[in-house]
């Protein structure tokens, strides 16, 4: 019997496949795409069988509306590995797909490079003289121009001629467009290097030698110092893949870190380079992931998302800054880069680097059992030194929006040395609270258990966690009295106080308010760099990935903050920031300076950091989490909830917990803690619990997971109740 039904996945939050009869005509293929009815609508997914039978009865299945792939829209490798992720991170299979493919692949889009507008000459173009044309200069540039063969529409439109122009041409009979299909650039035919390649020192070669010596998949952690020089590394680790004709891909966890990176890698190779992130629009991502399948790309940089990019001949991943906390998805498909981008590379036999100067514990406990190789790093590049550390007792001090007078000082002395100085506040905004100095009232987000932040130069208040805004209120909202004060110290605050005790110096803020506009953040880096700012301010986005040579001086003003956290990660966290914000001092051959302002300098974290380095720390820090059962050593899922009806989120986890502790595997080793409010326990109007399900392997965890879904699915309060499963969360808040 010749199979007529197709089983399709689609992005709808179920975790069911759907039958659709095949109409004569009709040839679907395992992996691409169809359109499909669907209630009242109609909806793109993915073929992921082809049949003769249905649980249904023939009769009541609607046919497909039409196909949309003659072909599997990714290899089945990366085909495969989602899968994979839908089941390990118990998320539908349907939307998991939609995440992997560009919004317009979504949309039905075809899965092919848009043509080429191309415009030539007609013989009666050819024919006329352009001395008739002397009051259009315009169209005589454009018929010059195709007298000496077609041009794209877009070059022309990029010599600053309109489209009316060329519509006035066309409209004469001079001119003509016709459609084509963009010519494959064959690329690694031309491959080579494009400039001189620095010295190695000894660690690096060996780092080179060793992935080098082996072609096939194996995972390696390169582990080097901020300014060790890391990038150039991966530089020569892509060298040999690229002559060979395959491709690379580069991921790095920001798009403010990429603009850097991007030219590193433009000025070495002669090859076509993509990249995926958030800031693209729909035609260039797409266009971006039909490069890298059509090898039309040789490498590809990008954040998280482009893991899910097809390759024609992928033939290494380099995870750059791996321990990164976006690596993690917060949402929808709650996955995380680093570990599926091992899956990719094991599933396709390369050699995959994750490079840190900070590693994430987990990985380097993976590299201590012997499961990931270990390479090292430990000297900085060219003539840099280490920088000096020292810890800035402020118990007693002024300060002056959270500067204290010996800071101030040494901020002066660098400065007055020609050098630039940067400061370090993770707190965007004028300050996150506004308080009435009569009565204490603090002025509180009415959706969400937090304070409102002020920003002074929008003259609003905003909440950070629903990004609601209000005006600032003249009166406070309890006693009715003007005397509201500004509490605690943002980075347009510092900004203000920077301007005025240092009238003869320009400060810069790099933070998410000030770098919103396209190319803003470039623009600004880039300024940096001709030292048209002498004083930094950012928040994380500034504290890695960047070379600044003439900063001697970074300043962390606030991290008592992070020492004292209910979060288990928060002590690694913060360790990986002050190795991170501290590699931004004395990159070149200047010689860096670090301070640490805190009211706590005896914190046991900031003395091994300050005197043992981070190495020592992450031997003590995996120490607790072997002693207190965390991980590595054990594995977690968080199970959120949240709704507008506080007892029903509580009663409905109650009810899961009942389900996790009836099911046949759990056992003595597996622990399920809570229910309990979250840490921010309403926000947007919702009130959020969470459960937290501990087991000693992954196979436990998921095969806990896996039988439990189904049955949560099942009660009543699941279809009232958003809920979610994130398997190895990074963020328990």
């Amino acid at each position: 019997m010749t199979p007529n039904i197709a089983r399709v996945a689609l992005p709808v939050p179920l975790d069911k496949q759907f039958d659709y009869l095949i109409k004569p005509g009709q040839t679907p293929v395992v992996g691409g795409r169809v359109k499909v009815p669907f209630g009242r609508q109609h909806l793109v997914g993915i073929v992921m069988a082809i049949s003769t039978e249905s649980e249904w009865p023939v009769d009541q299945l609607k046919p497909l509306n039409s196909v949309l792939d003659g072909e599997p829209l990714w290899p089945s490798s990366l085909f495969n590995l989602l899968c994979w992720a839908s089941r390990y991170y118990q998320y539908p299979l349907g939307d998991t797909l939609a995440n992997a493919m560009p919004t317009l692949l979504r949309k039905g889009r075809e899965a092919s490079p848009a043509s080429l507008k191309v415009w030539q000459l007609t013989p009666a173009g050819y024919d006329q003289p352009l001395s008739a044309l002397t009051r259009a200069p315009r169209q005589v540039q454009v018929l010059n121009a195709l007298r000496q063969g077609e041009v794209s529409h877009d070059a022309l439109l990029a010599e600053d001629i309109s489209a009316a122009t060329l519509k006035t041409l066309s409209e004469k009979g001079w001119i003509f467009a016709s459609e084509q299909q963009p010519a494959a650039a064959d690329w690694a035919a031309h491959f080579a290097v494009t400039e001189e390649k620095p010295k190695l020192n000894e660690e690096q070669a060996l780092a080179i030698a060793s992935v080098n010596a082996n072609p096939d998949f194996a995972c390696y952690l390169l582990e080097g110092v901020t300014g060790s020089g890391k990038t150039e590394v991966y530089l020569n680790l892509l060298e040999p893949v690229l002559a060979a004709g395959k491709q690379a891909l580069i991921l790095v966890p920001e798009i403010g870190l990429t603009p850097q990176t991007i030219n590193r890698f433009k000025r070495r190779f002669n090859v076509p380079l993509e990249t995926i992130h958030s800031g693209l629009n729909d035609t260039e991502r797409l266009s971006a992931w039909l490069a890298g399948r059509d090898n039309q790309a040789g490498i590809i940089i990008g954040t998280r998302s482009a893991l899910f990019t097809p390759f024609a001949n992928l033939g290494i991943i380099i995870v750059d800054e791996e321990h990164d906390a976006s690596y993690k998805q917060q949402d929808s498909l709650r996955y995380h880069a680093r570990d599926l981008a091992v899956m990719r590379a094991s599933q396709g036999n390369i050699p995959i680097i994750l490079g840190s100067a900070t590693p994430a514990l987990e990985t380097l406990h993976n590299a201590k059992s012997g499961k990931y190789h270990h390479l090292h790093l430990t000297r900085r590049a060219g003539h840099a030194q280490s920088a000096r550390h020292g810890v800035l007792d402020v118990k007693g001090l002024y300060l002056e929006a959270g500067l204290s007078a010996p800071l101030i000082a040494q901020m002066r002395k660098h400065l007055t040395a020609g050098n630039q100085v940067m400061l370090f506040l993770n707190r965007r905004g004028y300050a996150p609270a506004v308080m009435c100095h009569e009565c204490g009232w603090l002025a509180e987000c009415k959706r969400c258990d937090a304070y409102y932040t002020y920003h002074q130069q929008s003259g609003e208040l905003r909440c950070h966690h629903c990004a609601t805004q209000r005006p600032v209120m003249p009166q406070c909202g309890n006693c009715g009295s003007t005397q509201l004060h500004a509490v605690g110290v943002g980075t347009e605050q510092l900004e203000q106080q920077l301007a005025t005790l240092f009238p003869d110096y320009k400060t810069v803020r790099i933070d998410r308010d000030s770098t919103r506009r396209k190319g803003s953040l470039e623009n600004y880096l880039e300024a940096i760099r001709r030292n048209e700012y002498q004083i930094l301010i950012g928040t994380q986005m500034l504290a890695k990935g960047h070379h600044f040579p003439d900063v001697t001086l970074v300043a962390l003003i606030d991290v008592d903050s992070a020492l004292f956290s209910n979060d288990f990660r928060a002590s690694e966290r913060l360790a990986q920031l002050f190795i991170q914000v501290a590699g931004r001092a004395g990159r070149a051959s200047k010689p860096g300076e670090v301070i640490l302002q805190t009211h706590h300098p005896e914190h046991a974290l900031l003395q091994a950091l300050l005197y043992k380095g981070y190495d020592q720390f992450a031997t003590s820090a995996l120490q607790e989490r072997k002693q207190a059962w965390l991980p590595p050593y054990t594995y977690l899922a968080l199970l959120r909830a949240e709704a507008h009806e506080n007892h029903q989120v509580e009663q409905f986890l109650q009810q899961i917990r009942g389900i996790f502790e009836a099911s046949p595997v759990f056992n003595q080793d597996t622990q399920v803690m809570g229910p309990n409010p979250a840490p921010l326990a309403r926000r947007a109007g919702r009130y959020r619990w969470q459960l937290l399900i501990q087991a000693p392997s992954r196979k436990a965890l998921q095969q806990l997971l896996s039988l439990a879904k189904p049955a949560i699915g099942l009660l009543p309060l699941s279809k009232k109740i958003r809920w979610s499963i994130d398997v190895e969360p990074q963020d328990l808040t």
